[in-house]
């Protein structure tokens, strides 16, 4: 049975957004700690977090996977998802947000808004979730508020709304002016207990005028608040209060709030925000999808057909976890869900409440939960389960195209078929890793977003599979052209060791096309003098030979070749002979050819922001690219070029370095382009 702890109203489904080394897992660490869910503060440095229970992130120190946690606070039920900050792992982000309310997003004070940090604010505002700022680390050295809120509203463009005034600076940040309710609040050394108090004298006036301007900011955006304001020239703080909240679900506004989360300082007045002003599943607007191609809403009702999306999978040692957000119904364990996409029945095994790596089992999960559950086999991250009897499909969270790649086997070929697994595995819990099979070179590629996010793909699959894996680079697929032709290449195939012999007498003609692929043959054999199959058997030899070309192997295209003469043996002339004879004539003909090799070429699409376009300009032209164009759009350069294959390896964390992280790009390849003599073959 359900209590009033459950009810839709009291729910806040929220995430901890940032830049690397913001403080977000800190900042969980102290929410769990303060609402009792922990009774000891986990530390990063220590790996005794609770959020960041994967071996790797307690070996590295940063987030590398969403972790759902839930807790109470002042009668409310708080699920909360801490989110990696490091930009391999924005598709983590992406698919946390899409199931969120609202977020609470961390910033710096020292470093204010660090590109992170903006990158996964205009995620925020690609899916509406409304936001409260949280700048931490008040208490290092060069902390100062009023720097990182200016860093806010140049670099993110929201009106900041501060809310609190800090007590003390740096090592002495003690404690917050409550600006709302006109209250200090002051934290104790080490006790992570605050005492509330009068403003200290030293700080009431500038309160008062902080205060002030807080009113004036706020009856500038909302219509009720300035109706007030010019009555009594004055807001109460229930009148405050109300208009933020409302400003914080338009996104008119951010409420700004500040402490020290390593040093326990700012956490209860936070977790007091997320309850005043983010949004209940019944705040938000009703879920759309489709239904028979119509479009049909779902309201946070546990009384409406259930609908859920599968926004995360994880296999554990204990089975497989699918992480569901809970839109419309109420669903029970040993339910059947259509998994609407893939028009696949399954089952619910077991409802979980998750706690990071811990869980506890619940009978059942209504609108607006967060919940894993065990049971289902195929349902994969964007999936809709919902009501067999009411099916609907619901726009599942975009997966950006990767764009870094690594070669990896398996160091003994036993384990061949293992690591195709593992690796199958793998992309199944993580939609933006790709991992396929080069036709040409035959290795298995892996695909992601950076070279960390790959890296620790790798070592995931070491880790749990133990298998030793090589990794490298892929292989380029060159290829080789004619530059130069010849004419009137002769070639006799003579074979005698007994019975039947062959015999195939054949002159070629080699030129390069005009359109630099692909390859023709043609015939101007006259008199009859080669027979029309043997002809076929001829092209079908050239065309055995083109798998090979003598610069280093590779496949061989952009040529025409033109059979101008042959002779024939009455015995032993056959098919066989003259497609013989195609073969290794063309290959000697090949030879004799001023041959060119040709690398494969992508045109790389690069915004970046405008005061880093000379870097980036020469960088490309440093990997032997050719820019052929570049416009500015909104404050940002795009940059267009051509770039050979090879040289994109990297390109990735070299172009994040070279804009503090702020440089994005895309490929598309567009064919090959002859390669400098120093390029190596193999």
């Amino acid at each position: 049975m359900r209590t009033n702890l459950d009810t839709l109203a009291v729910v806040r489904n929220l995430g901890i957004l940032a830049h690397v080394d913001a403080g977000k897992t800190t900042v969980t660490e102290r929410i769990l700690y303060a609402t009792g869910t922990t009774h000891k503060r986990g530390e990063v440095h220590d790996g005794t977090t609770v959020t960041d229970f994967d071996p790797q992130e307690r070996d590295r120190g940063i987030t590398i996977f969403a972790a759902a946690v839930s807790c109470d606070w002042d009668g409310h039920r708080i699920n909360l998802i801490d989110t990696p900050g490091h930009v391999d792992f924005a598709d983590e982000v992406e698919r946390s947000l899409r199931v969120l309310d609202g977020a609470v997003a961390v910033f710096d004070a020292v470093a204010g808004v660090e590109p992170q940090s903006e990158s996964v604010w205009r995620q925020a505002d690609r899916h509406g979730v409304p936001r409260i700022a949280f700048v931490n680390k008040l208490d290092r050295a060069g902390a100062d508020l009023d720097t990182a809120v200016a860093s806010i509203r140049d670099r993110l463009h929201p009106a900041p709304l501060v809310v609190q005034l800090p007590i003390g600076a740096e090592d002495a940040f003690r404690g917050v002016v409550d600006l709302v309710r006109m209250r200090a609040l002051v934290w104790a050394d080490g006790a992570g207990m605050f005492v509330e108090q009068e403003v200290p004298e030293e700080l009431r006036q500038e309160a008062h005028r902080r205060r002030r301007l807080l009113e004036e900011s706020v009856a500038e955006l909302h219509a009720g608040a300035l109706e007030e304001f010019c009555a009594r020239s004055t807001l109460s703080p229930q009148s405050l209060v109300a208009a933020l909240r409302e400003l914080t679900g338009s996104g008119d506004g951010v409420v700004v709030l500040c402490g020290s989360a390593y040093r326990n300082r700012g956490i209860e007045p936070l977790l007091d925000a997320v309850v005043a002003y983010l949004p209940s599943p019944l705040d938000v607007p009703a879920v759309r999808g489709l239904r028979d191609g119509v479009e049909e809403e779902r309201t946070a009702d546990p009384s409406e057909p259930f609908a859920a999306l599968a926004f995360k999978v994880s296999a554990t040692r204990t089975g497989r976890l699918t992480f569901l957000r809970v839109y419309s119904g109420t669903i029970e364990k040993g339910d059947t869900v259509l998994d609407a996409g893939a028009r696949r029945s399954e089952r619910i095994g077991r409802i979980l409440r998750v706690q990071a790596d811990q869980h506890a089992h619940v009978d059942r999960a209504v609108a607006g939960d967060i919940v894993a559950v065990v049971g289902l086999k195929a349902a994969r991250p964007g999936a809709t389960l919902c009501a067999p009897d009411a099916p609907l499909v619901l726009e599942p969270p975009s997966v950006a195209d990767p764009v870094v790649s690594v070669a990896v086997e398996a160091r003994r070929s036993t384990d061949t078929d293992r690591l195709a697994s593992a690796l199958a595995r793998l992309a199944e819990e993580d939609p933006s890793l790709v991992v396929r099979t080069d036709a040409e070179t035959g290795q298995t590629v892996l695909s992601g977003m950076g070279e960390l996010h790959l890296e620790v793909a790798v070592e995931k699959v070491r880790r749990e599979s133990g298998l030793d894996v090589n990794v490298g680079r892929p292989r380029v697929s060159y290829r080789e052209t004619v530059g130069r032709g010849v004419t009137g290449f002769v070639f006799r195939h003579v074979k005698q060791d007994g019975g039947a012999g062959q015999f195939a007498h054949v002159v070629l003609d080699v030129e390069p096309m005009e359109t630099g692929s692909g390859f023709e043959f043609r015939s101007a054999v006259v008199g009859g003098r080669v027979p029309q199959e043997y002809v076929r058997a001829v092209e079908a030899g050239c065309r055995d030979a083109l798998a090979e070309g003598p610069l280093g192997g590779h496949p061989v295209t952009g040529l025409r070749v033109t059979l101008t003469d042959g002779a024939t043996h009455v015995k032993d002339s056959s098919e066989t002979a003259f497609r013989t004879a195609g073969r290794l004539g063309l290959r000697d003909a090949l030879r004799s050819c001023a041959m060119v090799l040709l690398e494969p070429v992508a045109e790389v699409t690069v915004t970046v922001p405008e005061d880093a376009v000379g870097t980036v300009l020469g960088d490309l032209a440093a990997r032997r690219g050719r820019v052929s164009g570049s416009v500015s759009r909104a404050g940002a350069a795009v940059v267009t070029a051509t770039v050979p294959l090879a040289e994109l390896f990297g390109y990735a964390t070299r172009l994040r370095s070279r804009t503090q992280g702020r440089g994005t790009f895309t490929t598309r390849p567009t064919g090959h382009a002859p390669a400098p003599v120093t390029t190596p073959a193999r």
